[in-house]
């Protein structure tokens, strides 16, 4: 019988090092620019662009026979909002009766030494808790403890990380992180960071043939146009790569329809949707982005030969607002007037004060969807004692590799 033999991963993470003495001088600055022509960051550019530059690979699992290949192949994507619920998140997905026969897991939001997340490896322990080589990728350094109710975490940073990552049960052969364009400066506001959102690309040895694996999370912060940009990038890249392979990207795609990146252009947009009828925008435009405010972004993956359309169950919402969430209110409560709460409140009074946006999406090239498995979005998980695991909810496909 054949099979797949790994070594497992238990070295010491090369993205340690040795900024956090600087973290408090550095936090100083107000800008990216301002930072980076100081004398400080001359002394530890090398250093943070080491780290930033890097990705940390392990392997977790176990011999795999071949012969127990399922037929199909099966992803999931999920936003683990920084991994604070780590172990029962390991927890489900063992034991979801979907997500725990994912080949690979496209993940995004994942903390590593950061105060808010009990200063975990949250990829790292993923993938030993399932079994799993991963690749994480770091984001953002970062400076604070994190915005909202994140910022009076108990504890301090140590590696202070936040990034991306790619597991799979089978080989991970290869691994990449693309940087892609801040739609904001990291560096303005409470929230202060070094570095930018970076796409995690993985070719992974599938025993029904390579692939490509692409974890990838878009800014929120942002303007429609340029979420295209990024997603602009990562195609860029995955065009350049040789051998071609087929490609699955998924992840947190931040599809809101709003041009977030300033509150002066999100409040006159949520005015101008309450104007086109709230339920209207919610079910033909929250729910189906693609139709018009982020069809630059959609277009742009079918230019350029990807398929989304039959990858993602339809209409399906993977982000739920409710006007009495304490920690969504505190975020927003950072970049838009407090006085702004009560129109939206005032906007959802029909609706329960509830509200659902589909941000998380599968695209790929040269692959199709099972035609007796339907890609579905798994809602409503609850940790054991009821808490709410991630502000999002991961989203599942069954796919195969078109033969090229």
């Amino acid at each position: 019988m054949n099979t797949i033999a790994r070594q497992k991963s238990s070295r010491p993470s090369p993205l340690e090092h040795g900024l956090g003495p600087h973290f408090r001088e550095l936090a100083r600055f107000n800008s990216t620019k301002a930072l980076t022509d100081s004398a400080l960051y001359a002394r530890l550019r090398a250093e943070v662009e080491r780290v930033l530059d890097g990705v940390e690979v392990g392997d977790f699992a176990p011999a795999q026979e071949v012969e127990r290949a399922r037929r199909t192949i099966r992803a999931t994507a999920w936003n683990v909002e920084r991994g604070r619920q780590l172990d029962e998140i390991i927890r489900v997905l063992r034991e979801d009766g979907l997500m725990n026969r994912s080949d690979v897991l496209l993940l995004t939001e994942l903390d590593y030494g950061m105060a808010r997340s009990g200063n975990r490896h949250v990829a790292r322990e993923i993938a030993e808790g399932l079994g799993m080589a991963y690749a994480f990728a770091p984001c953002y350094v970062n400076l604070s403890k994190g915005s909202g109710l994140e910022s009076g975490a108990e504890g301090e940073n140590r590696e202070a990380l936040h990034g991306n990552a790619v597991l799979s049960r089978w080989p991970v052969t290869a691994a990449r992180s693309v940087a892609l364009p801040n739609g904001k400066d990291k560096m303005r506001g409470r929230e202060k960071r070094l570095g930018s959102q970076r796409a995690v690309v993985c070719d992974v040895e599938h025993p029904r043939g390579a692939f490509r694996a692409v974890s990838l999370h878009l800014d929120a912060h942002s303007s429609q146009r340029h979420r295209r940009r990024q997603m602009r990038v990562v195609l860029d890249f995955l065009d350049g790569l040789t051998p071609s392979l087929p490609v699955l990207v998924g992840g947190d795609w931040n599809t809101s329809t709003y041009n977030s990146s300033r509150a002066a252009y999100s409040i006159p947009g949520f005015f101008r949707r309450v104007l086109m009828g709230v339920g209207h925008v919610i079910e033909n435009h929250y729910l189906k982005p693609d139709r018009w405010f982020e069809r630059g972004l959609f277009r742009e993956l079918e230019r350029r030969g990807y398929t989304y359309g039959d990858l993602n169950e339809p209409g399906a919402g993977t982000l739920h607002y409710d006007v009495k969430d304490l920690a969504a209110n505190t975020n927003m409560g950072e970049w838009v007037p407090r006085w702004c709460f009560w129109w939206i409140e005032w906007a959802l009074r029909d609706h329960g004060g509830r509200c659902s946006l589909k941000l998380d999406w599968f695209a790929g090239r040269d692959v199709e969807p099972d035609s007796h498995v339907a890609p579905r979005v798994v809602g409503g998980l609850r940790g054991r004692g009821g808490e709410v695991l991630s502000d999002h909810d991961p989203i599942v496909l069954d796919f195969a590799l078109r033969k090229t």
